[in-house]
């Protein structure tokens, strides 16, 4: 499999990253150890070892940490991996939008087609990467799988944010991976919507038209009180600052949160379509 994805699918290069590979590598060399020695003393494959000396993929912080302690750097690569200024495993278009939801006090999503990428399990995510196409390579598999992970954080690291998710009913019904791990992630979201910062409502089949027909939806509300929105579609994602189109989308989710099933009947849905499993 090859290391190239499409045009646009990931941002540019920083001068960043390319120092930090320039750090690695020096003390890989430093250390008398080839890549393909390297590679398995921190658990990554050699193009992903190549990658990262190149500047092309930004590391996890699990590669930063084994490799800290691999290469006995005084804190030397602890300390670089600080100024990296890319995310891996974000879209470029997405990557703005995925900064800002960290300092979320209020997180709004509707999502009409897969569960939504936060409350994405492991299993789940992985299946989408691994049957997306164009192909991805299992670098860029687990450099998205990674990415999607760490924002799942903020569920739990924010426990005073207030979520909200509206998930069309089809949507939990689509079998899009093994019964097993369309069981997990049910599971995995009844034990989300025990949390009392977490609401999460199903959008029923049985409702015809409603107010989010135009597409996915996010909104979120910073700790300055300003509102953003982001829409997505097919290799592209737009982030809405405009507080005129803002505050119509506004409207729309909260048309939608009445339209939608309650928080408890949800959970009731939920556990039938588990159970059908």
């Amino acid at each position: 499999m090859t290391d190239e994805v499409p045009k646009g699918s990931e941002p540019e290069t920083s001068e960043s990253l390319k120092a930090f590979g320039e750090v690695v590598k020096a003390f890989r060399r430093r250390a008398g150890l080839t890549q393909e020695q390297f590679a398995p003393l921190v658990g990554y494959s050699v193009p992903m070892i190549a990658s990262i000396e190149q500047g092309r993929r930004l590391p996890s912080k699990d590669f930063v940490a084994r490799a800290e302690e691999v290469l006995d750097a005084f804190g030397v690569i602890k300390a670089a991996a600080k100024h990296l200024t890319r995310k891996a495993g974000l879209a470029k278009w997405f990557e703005e939008w995925a900064g800002l939801e960290p300092l979320a006090v209020t997180l709004y999503t509707y999502e009409p087609r897969l569960s939504p990428g936060l409350l994405q399990t492991p299993a789940y995510a992985r299946t989408l990467f691994e049957k997306q196409l164009p192909a991805m390579s299992d670098d860029k598999i687990e450099s998205n799988l990674v990415a999607r992970m760490e924002r799942t954080s903020i569920l739990t690291e924010r426990p005073e944010t207030i979520f909200s998710f509206i998930i069309e009913e089809h949507a939990l019904r689509r079998q899009v991976a093994e019964p097993e791990v369309m069981r997990e992630q049910l599971d995995h979201i009844l034990a989300l919507c025990e949390r009392r910062n977490i609401d999460i409502q199903v959008m029923p089949q049985s409702r015809g038209h409603h107010a989010g027909l135009d597409g996915p939806l996010c909104l979120l509300e910073t700790e300055e009180n300003t509102w953003y929105a982001y829409s997505e579609g097919q290799g592209t994602g737009q982030l809405i600052s405009d507080p005129k189109l803002v505050s119509i989308l506004q409207q729309r989710y909260a048309r939608m949160r009445a339209q939608a099933l309650s928080p408890e009947e949800s959970v009731s849905l939920l556990r039938e379509i588990r159970g059908a499993l």
